[in-house]
């Protein structure tokens, strides 16, 4: 039976923390008592969302990171190890997306997708896996929908959810008799200012409509959803009906699963969304 984690006077850091469901996380676990670090690369607004927290009365603070650089996150895990003992609860939640048919996308893109979303989780986790392993702590990764299923316009941000599925399963047995739980969470479609820094194939932000089935969740549900699965120590929680649907479908009928996939994002893509109707 799986037993009830709680956060309260726990150190939570999450990455990707000054806006979305980041800053929304954040705030939820800092109102269930949690000691909350919040960490991006925008600096002055991490900075300023944890100077709100703490007028609201919470212990938090909020501290500039680039998760793609490993000698700067490790700087700042052994800090908060001087300044709050350790980390129990690491949420790998930044991430960048792109928007583009794989025929039109640099290679350039792909990599800074694969460097924020995957080696930026890596990072992270290595920095702060001493502290995991010492307290029996817990790390939770978002991920999407797209880490277990395809989506088209998306070859590099799928791949990056891939690999962290990859890495995650894999550390987990890892890690197990260690006591480190891991947490894989897929919400569906998010409402959150990552939809509109989606890159295109040349880096430069996607300037059109974004295809979506269904409405997008709320930062804050995701947020919830989050700690719900932590606490109970999930493996894997693919949120809404439709995202369990979509686990199920692409794994029980995958050829069926990417017909309708290709028809519910034709209206971002056009008809013509493979490589061969492109050089035809």
């Amino acid at each position: 039976m799986l037993q009830s984690w709680s956060i309260r006077n726990k150190v939570v850091v999450i990455t990707g923390a000054a806006g979305g469901i980041g800053l929304a996380l954040a705030t939820a676990a800092a109102e269930c008592g949690a000691r909350v670090v919040l960490l991006d690369l925008e600096g002055g607004a991490v900075e300023e969302a944890g100077a709100t927290l703490r007028d609201a009365g919470h212990d938090a603070v909020g501290l500039p990171c680039d998760v793609t650089d490993a000698e700067q996150v490790a700087a700042v895990f052994r800090e908060l190890r001087r300044t709050h003992g350790g980390v129990d609860l690491l949420v790998n939640n930044a991430g960048l997306s792109h928007r583009s048919l794989f025929i039109d996308t640099a290679p350039e893109v792909l990599r800074r997708v694969m460097e924020v979303n995957f080696f930026g989780s890596v990072n992270a986790t290595r920095a702060a896996l001493p502290d995991l392993v010492e307290r029996r702590g817990r790390i939770a990764v978002v991920s999407t929908v797209a880490g277990f299923a395809p989506l088209t316009g998306r070859t590099g941000y799928a791949a990056s959810k891939h690999a962290l599925h990859g890495f995650f399963d894999t550390l987990r047995a890892e890690l197990h008799d260690a006591g480190v739980r891991v947490t894989i969470v897929c919400p569906w479609f998010v409402a959150t200012a990552m939809r509109e820094r989606a890159m295109g194939g040349d880096g430069a932000p996607v300037r059109t409509a974004k295809a979506e089935v269904g409405p997008a969740m709320t930062a804050e549900e995701v947020a919830q959803a989050i700690l719900a699965a932590v606490r109970s120590g999930r493996r894997l929680v693919a949120l809404t009906p439709r995202g369990r649907f979509v686990w199920w479908l692409s794994r029980v009928m995958p050829a069926l699963y990417e017909r309708l996939m290709r028809r519910s994002q034709a209206r971002e893509f056009g008809t013509g969304t493979g490589t061969a109707t492109r050089n035809a």
